[in-house]
């Protein structure tokens, strides 16, 4: 079969990447499509998978220039996919899915963001595509029919055991413990009117994480003189590394958080999303992965900040928090290239028998590793 991925995030790419190497590997016809953003560019040209960029230029925040990336995007691909012959087309984007419901193509929409969330995306883009695979708490809306969902997330498909080998010596800090501060533009279209950290609650946390070990901060944005000094710098590729390493991480990004929660790092993100995402719900809720506050509530973040600080023995309580979610998962890339190599065969599978996915849970032996990096009983 011949695919077609479009990839308009880091995360999205970093999800199919694995599924990627193996279609070809098996060879299967593989077109990728990118736009520019953030470092979506470093992370694939250094991946070694050749890839073409439709829309390297960034686009404004406003509705119109939105729409008009849209409409733009959608030509780019109307002229792709009259030059190269594809069977499904795989991405989040809206215009994959309108442009492959346009050439009579099935597309399939992976995500993990639920319906309410980006409801201007979903309107964009569900009518059109054939199949919404996300994780099984993602709600879809009036498109539950097209749902397809799998006990899992989709950062397992990078970050899960044997995909993600955690290396102290890329990380280029000093030994002593340091925190890991994380803050997003905020310019998705679905961030509109959303609050994160400000400046003085950003201010009031690096004092108090100070105290404890040093304090660095990833930013997608500029950032004041003042908090200069803490910028980390380093190779986008490996931040995975840095932030398994770090005794905390605060943020107002959902992505990075869930990553976090993943990974078994204590996590607190300040977001008016705070409650409302199903993934990061499930991660606190039923993990005690990660905590969300919600912007302005100073008392409950400054609260959860000293509960963690002094929590005895917490890297291994996490550790044995991220083993008990692990426990109930499964690998995801297994299953992601599965579906893909078995489709449209993969489909009718899970709706005959949706207990097939327990065929990718994680190997006991592969648990055993990961319960043995709990240093001792919690």
């Amino acid at each position: 079969m011949e695919f077609l991925f479009y990839f308009a995030h880091p995360a999205q790419f970093l999800f199919a990447r694995n599924s990627v190497r193996r279609l070809k590997k098996s060879g299967h016809q593989v077109h990728v499509l990118i736009k520019g953003k953030d470092v979506l560019e470093d992370l694939i040209s250094g991946s070694g998978i050749a890839y073409h960029n439709i829309l390297p230029e960034k686009r404004g925040n406003s509705k119109l220039a939105i729409l008009y990336s849209l409409l733009k995007r959608n030509l780019k691909l109307i002229s792709f996919l009259r030059n190269n012959k594809t069977d499904v087309l795989i991405g989040t984007d809206a215009s994959i899915a309108q442009v492959g419901k346009l050439f009579g193509k099935e597309t399939i929409t992976i995500l993990e963001d639920d319906y309410d969330i980006i409801r201007q995306l979903a309107k964009l883009t569900y009518p059109y595509t054939k199949h919404i695979l996300v994780p099984y708490p993602c709600e879809v809306g009036p498109y539950e029919h097209k749902k397809i969902g799998y006990p899992g997330y989709m950062k397992l498909a990078y970050l899960g055991p044997g995909l993600f080998k955690p290396d102290r010596s890329i990380v280029n800090l000093p030994e002593a413990p340091y925190f890991l501060l994380r803050l997003s533009a905020l310019q998705a279209h679905h961030d509109e009117g959303v609050k994160g950290l400000n400046d003085q609650v950003l201010l009031e946390i690096i004092q108090k994480l100070n105290r404890h070990g040093n304090v660095y901060i990833s930013s997608e944005k500029e950032l004041k003189p003042d908090f200069e000094q803490y910028r980390l710098q380093l190779n986008p590729a490996d931040i995975h590394h840095y932030l398994y390493f770090s005794e905390m991480f605060v943020s107002d990004s959902q992505s990075m958080s869930v990553e976090s929660a993943l990974l078994g790092v204590p996590s607190i993100r300040v977001s008016d999303f705070a409650g409302r995402i199903s993934v990061l719900n499930e991660l606190e809720d039923d993990y005690q992965l990660t905590f969300g506050i919600k912007p302005g509530d100073n008392d409950a973040l400054m609260g959860k900040l000293e509960e963690l600080l002094f929590m005895e023995n917490r890297k291994n309580i996490f550790h044995k928090r991220r083993f008990n979610m692990l426990s109930e998962k499964i690998d995801v890339s297994e299953f992601f290239t599965w579906f893909l190599m078995e489709y449209p065969q993969s489909v009718d599978e899970l709706k005959k028998n949706p207990d097939y996915v327990d065929r990718f849970k994680y190997d006991q032996n592969v648990l055993d590793e990961i319960r043995k990096s709990v240093r001792s009983e919690v």
